[in-house]
Parts: C-alpha cells; sequence; structure tokens
C-alpha cells in the first residue's frame, strides 16, 4: 500500500485551558514584562531614591515641612501601586468577557469566549517566562504590549502543564 505521507502523520499536540482572567493572573503577566524590561530595578530604584529623601527631610534641622514628606510618600505609594492599577484597568477590560478557552498547538495560540476568537501565530512572541502558577507569553515589540497569560489552573490536568511547556520550548525560547 502506497501511503505517499498521507495517513502517516500524527495528530497534532493540543493542550486546552479553561479559566476566568483574576487580577492575580494579570498581575502576573505584568511583573513578567516588567522583570524583563527592567522596569521593576528602575521603580525600585526611584522609589529607594523618593523614601531616602523624605527620611533626609525628617530627619533635618529644623524640622521638615509636613507636605514635602507626605509628598515624597504618597510617591512611593503611587509607584509601587502602578502595575496593580495596570491590572485592575486589563481586568475591567477582560472580566466582562467571561471564562476563556484556549488552545495551544504547534501552530500558535488561540484565544475563545462568548464574544471574541482571537488567534495568534508564535512568530508575534519573542518568548515565554513559566512562574508557579502561570506561564505569560511575551510579544516581540519593545515595549512588550502584548502579553498572552496561561494560568495552569485551567489545565485539565497536571500532565498537562508538561505538554504545554514541550510545545512551547518547541515554538519559544524560554526567556
Amino acid at each position: 500500500m502506497d501511503h505517499q505521507g498521507r495517513d502517516t502523520t500524527q495528530a497534532a499536540e493540543i493542550v486546552e485551558l479553561t479559566y476566568r482572567p483574576t487580577r492575580g493572573d494579570i498581575l502576573a503577566g505584568i511583573r513578567v514584562r516588567d522583570a524583563i524590561r527592567r522596569l521593576n530595578v528602575l521603580r525600585g530604584a526611584v522609589m529607594a531614591l523618593f523614601t531616602g529623601f523624605g527620611l533626609l527631610l525628617v530627619v533635618a534641622p529644623g524640622g521638615p515641612q509636613a507636605s514635602n514628606v507626605l509628598l515624597c510618600g504618597l510617591l512611593v505609594l503611587f509607584l509601587w501601586s502602578v502595575p496593580h492599577l495596570q491590572a485592575n484597568q486589563v481586568l475591567r477590560i477582560v472580566k466582562w468577557q467571561g471564562e476563556y478557552r484556549t488552545t495551544v498547538t504547534e501552530a500558535g495560540v488561540s484565544a475563545t469566549n462568548e464574544y471574541v476568537t482571537l488567534t495568534v501565530r508564535w512568530s508575534l512572541f519573542r518568548g515565554y517566562r513559566e512562574t508557579r502558577d502561570h506561564v505569560v507569553l511575551l510579544s516581540r515589540d519593545p515595549n512588550i504590549l502584548c502579553l498572552e497569560v496561561l494560568p495552569k489552573r485551567g489545565l485539565g490536568a497536571p500532565e498537562d502543564a508538561e505538554r504545554l511547556l514541550a510545545i512551547l520550548d518547541r515554538n519559544l525560547r524560554r526567556l
């Protein structure tokens, strides 16, 4: 019998995730992006600078003006809260769309909900990073504006995590 390659091909490997996005999922993606871009280092340095400046104002002879110390404290609090504010904003955008069903294949990632289906090829992504609870795919653009956060809790079975990472390793580099 002459197969000519038609019926000897194996079925493509597919991993499916089902989940509702949470603030924690989005915050994990933002934290990974900030770590790759080294924004967490910059944010920490600026926070340390304003904290030090506020402490210098407190110990300065003649006493500090309360408004200056308060301003330094508010700036430090704001800088710390930026990723949290971003996560809240993104959650407002995606939360109403309900449950996501994401499929990861050799061709790319496809996310579907009640309102939309988005399919992205691997060429959009520069790589991925795994955290304890998530796998975050990061886009190629310099500012990493596009993220795909895959929460591990959405996997159907524990062995699906290994299959997911195997697909990602074949198509993307680990960052």
